[in-house]
């Protein structure tokens, strides 16, 4: 094993050491608050793994004010309670049933490699490269999918549109949660649908009753 493990990357380091005496250092009482006490989260982000989604820079949230999930292409799985692995679904349990939250965002994006993956698994593209666990994990976007595929419009285009019906998808998805169910019944829950524009810095949030998608 040691052969595989490495120190951290100075640069690392320093940017650690940096942030220890000054974020930590000037909100110390804040932090062994939290460390007492534990978290109590209002807002729960299910978004990408893509390193350019940056979600409390976005809204400037501070730590301990949104509990986070990353996945392959923000994607929120059917309920499917089988003896699998289910990362995400255990997150959104935890979320919803322990730190009992009151909002939940799907957040997806622009320019998104996983629903790009995701669009040319789905019409079986000769330049799909195959893969392990990504291929298996992006088959959630298929209904999603089917919508959109006999749009008349170019690929770049198409895919942008799943970029946004998968968020429905997923959403779709999540009321299927018996507990999310019951949370959103009793009107502690609300669930959200946000696109982000990388390149723009825009924000579109989905109307729940156009179900069309808005900037803010």
């Amino acid at each position: 094993m040691d052969d595989y493990i490495k120190i951290l990357p100075s640069y690392l380091v320093k940017r650690y050491q940096g942030w220890k005496a000054t974020g930590f250092e000037e909100n110390k009482s804040w932090f062994a608050r939290m460390a007492d006490i534990g978290q109590s989260p209002r807002v729960m982000v299910v978004s990408c793994c893509d390193s350019r989604v940056h979600a409390t820079a976005m809204f400037g949230a501070d730590t301990g004010e949104f509990f986070i999930h990353r996945n392959i292409a923000n994607l929120i799985p059917p309920y499917e309670p089988s003896g699998d692995h289910h990362g995400t679904s255990a997150a959104i349990e935890y979320g919803v049933c322990a730190l009992e939250i009151s909002h939940l965002i799907v957040l997806g994006h622009s320019n998104c490699g996983g629903i790009n993956g995701g669009y040319h698994l789905c019409k079986e593209s000769k330049s799909h490269q195959k893969t392990i666990f990504v291929d298996k994990w992006l088959n959630i976007i298929r209904p999603a999918y089917e919508k959109i595929a006999n749009k008349n419009v170019d690929d770049l285009a198409k895919i942008k549109l799943l970029e946004k019906e998968s968020i429905i998808t997923s959403i779709n998805n999540l009321i299927a949660f018996p507990f999310i169910k019951k949370n959103l019944e009793n009107e502690k829950l609300v669930l959200h649908g946000l696109w982000h524009d990388i390149a723009s810095g825009e924000l579109e949030m989905l109307d729940p009753n156009k179900l069309e998608f808005i900037k803010i």
